[in-house]
């Protein structure tokens, strides 16, 4: 048995057998996790099917974020499905690739800022406030940020000020819930060659900087990820939350390389 053994768990964002989501959902299914996928329109229901089937489940779940008529079906579903739920993971974020071109100020615009808060950050509390009532005895969500939200990275642009706003809504979530029994947190996870991350310029770059800074000498996996997800979603983490979680080899821990410091 697995220490998520009985818990009921939705995973939105899986995107690919190579998204961070994916890592989670499998690490969960792993764990004892009952699990149902999203999918965010029809086009790639056949995608979230055909994942959620590898897991060993056949649940999937249209929501289109930006539509409150589709987070009202999706709370609807589940509950026509499940009793109550234990854990929601969110692994949502998006930005117009134009905006993620160049130095933020040259690229910025309003439309495209406010796009990259809505999908990126509102749409956490949107699904929080949906869900909240089929965690009656409690539960946790869980989201995920990037170390772009507390440091200017090239190409990241409107992207880190919306997971900057996100992981501020962890910390109000985090205390709106906690009198329920629901824990928020979030994980800022190291760069990992996704099909998201794939818009970003300079990625094999900032990959190798990683590798070059991060104490461990390497980046990390969707698996290590996962397994940080499913922890802090167990009972195993009951203490914990409005935490942002850093999984990153302990890159974010550094001020200068040793390669820099030692001149090579």
């Amino acid at each position: 048995m697995g220490f998520l053994t009985g818990k009921r768990a939705l995973v939105t964002g899986v995107a690919s057998n190579r998204s961070i989501a994916w890592g989670i959902a499998a690490a969960m299914a792993r764990e004892g996790a009952e699990l149902v996928l999203t999918y965010e329109n029809d086009k790639l229901g056949g995608r979230a099917q055909k994942f959620a089937a590898e897991l060993g489940f056949d649940k999937t779940v249209r929501c289109d974020v930006s539509q409150d008529s589709d987070i009202e079906s999706l709370q609807t579903t589940l509950q026509e499905h499940w009793e109550q739920l234990d854990i929601l993971v969110h692994s949502i974020a998006f930005a117009p690739r134009e905006e993620l071109e160049g130095m933020f100020l040259d690229s910025v615009t309003r439309s495209g800022f406010a796009t990259a808060h809505e999908i990126s950050s509102y749409s956490f509390t949107a699904l929080a406030r949906a869900l909240r009532p089929m965690m009656p005895s409690g539960g946790s969500m869980l989201t995920l940020s990037y170390i772009g939200s507390q440091r200017s990275m090239p190409g990241y642009n409107v992207m880190g000020l919306a997971k900057a706003s996100l992981e501020a809504n962890v910390r109000y979530l985090a205390q709106s819930l906690g009198p329920e029994g629901i824990r928020v947190n979030g994980i800022s996870a190291g760069p990992i060659k996704t099909l998201a991350a794939s818009g970003i310029k300079g990625l094999k770059q900032m990959l190798n900087f990683y590798e070059d800074t991060a104490p461990l000498g390497r980046g990390v996996t969707i698996e290590e990820v996962g397994n940080t997800a499913a922890f802090l979603c167990s009972g195993l983490a009951s203490g914990i939350t409005g935490e942002i979680t850093y999984v990153d080899g302990g890159f974010n821990t550094v001020g200068i390389s040793p390669n820099v410091a030692n001149g090579s």
